[in-house]
């Protein structure tokens, strides 16, 4: 039993950080009971395909119960609403206001349900005058300050996929959120509203460059130790085309780099933190790891004190003998995915289930969560479900 254990929580079916905020609270032991969309199939590469809810590759949504409910019939909003009646936590992933249209906004599910936490996640917040304005990951990262320091000088910053603000700035933000929320509502008895914005998210996670650039300690892009512009924290291309990672940042373990790469001369180490220099060592550093091949990088770095790592792609990260033996990927239905974090000494966080369909657990989740087959039924004839 995960930490969470008892606690239930609804989220509304959306897409990224939304379900992967739902899928940790899951992980973690939560009931989460997805509301799904009746018919939500697009098109995506010339194929039909569920962007809400993929079947067992949705791998945000494992552990989870799925329902459909009909949002546009009356009698769905009103499911959704008794759902909600019985939750300690829900997730919603709308636009400033979608909910209140839908006779669901926060005064109106506080008012029956005094405890629950009411988890909004949008990109630039409830309030403000973007508020209301339609934005990706990139949009938001770009708006905190989040993405210009990365990427290599004299080149546009490349999109860092959906990590920093979707997911770190999103996700993780409002899945704290709701934990913090949580832990205060055994005190107060009382919930509350959060209002998670993506974009200050993505700005938490940039508060230590923050500070560095207050201070004066943050350079130009490529003139920093850790933005890529250091010879000494950077990837580098093997003889065999595959690539490595070194982040040797201290003295004592870029030294021993030295050592080991047999470079032997005494300006490579005190120059070390010059970024005139840089470049020139970079090139060196390139020149020497071209004779090798990852692999053997590997068996003369991996293990030592020089920071070394191989960069390896989706389908080897899972064999590397590391994370084999602390169990750090799992299979589910067939899909090889991250296990669970992080971990419990007691309480150990468990994938319960694969990824449902949408409306697999129709009837079984709702009469779990207080519905009569009455109700069901008639739900069912309403095409509300």
């Amino acid at each position: 039993m995960g930490p969470l254990n008892g606690v239930k929580v609804v989220e509304f079916a959306g897409i990224g950080p939304g379900p992967l905020c739902g899928m940790m609270l899951a992980d973690m032991g939560a009931t989460v009971l997805r509301i799904d969309r009746k018919n939500p199939v697009t098109h995506y590469a010339g194929q039909a395909w569920d962007s809400y809810n993929p079947g067992r590759y949705g791998v945000l949504n494992r552990g989870k119960q799925s329902v459909t409910l009909n949002l546009k019939k009356p009698e769905g909003v009103a499911a959704a609403a008794k759902l909600l009646d019985a939750a300690d936590a829900l997730i919603d992933p709308f636009r400033p206001g979608v909910m209140e249209k839908l006779g669901l906004g926060p005064d109106v599910v506080l008012a029956r349900n005094p405890r629950l936490i009411f988890g909004r996640m949008t990109g630039f917040g409830q309030t403000g005058p973007l508020a209301q304005a339609a934005g990706h990951d990139l949009n938001y990262i770009g708006l905190s300050g989040a993405l210009h320091v990365i990427g290599r000088p004299g080149e546009a910053p490349p999109p860092p996929l959906a990590y920093v603000g979707d997911f770190g700035g999103g996700a993780c933000m409002l899945a704290f959120g709701i934990a913090c929320a949580l832990f205060e509502t055994r005190g107060s008895g009382r919930g509350q509203v959060i209002d998670c914005a993506m974009t200050e998210g993505s700005g938490i996670l940039a508060a230590m460059l923050y500070g560095m650039y207050a201070q004066g300690a943050w350079q130009p892009k490529g003139r920093n130790r850790i933005d890529g512009g250091a010879h000494f924290y950077d990837t580098y291309l093997c003889k065999d085309g595959k690539y490595i990672t070194i982040a040797p940042a201290e003295p004592q373990f870029y030294a021993e780099l030295l050592q080991r790469l047999g470079f032997d001369d005494g300006e490579i180490l005190s120059e070390r933190m010059n970024p005139d220099r840089w470049p020139e060592f970079k090139a060196r550093f390139a020149e020497k790891f071209l004779t090798k091949t990852r692999d053997e990088w590997t068996a003369l770095l991996e293990g030592t004190d020089v920071c070394y790592a191989p960069m390896l792609d989706f389908a080897e990260a899972p064999r590397h003998p590391h994370n084999v033996a602390r169990g750090a990927f799992v299979e589910v239905d067939g899909v090889t995915q991250p296990a669970p974090a992080p971990r419990f000494s007691r309480t150990a966080p468990e994938i319960r289930n694969r990824p449902p369909v949408a409306g697999e657990n129709n009837r079984e989740a709702l009469a779990a969560w207080g519905f009569s087959a009455a109700e069901i039924d008639a739900l069912a004839a309403a095409d509300a479900m």
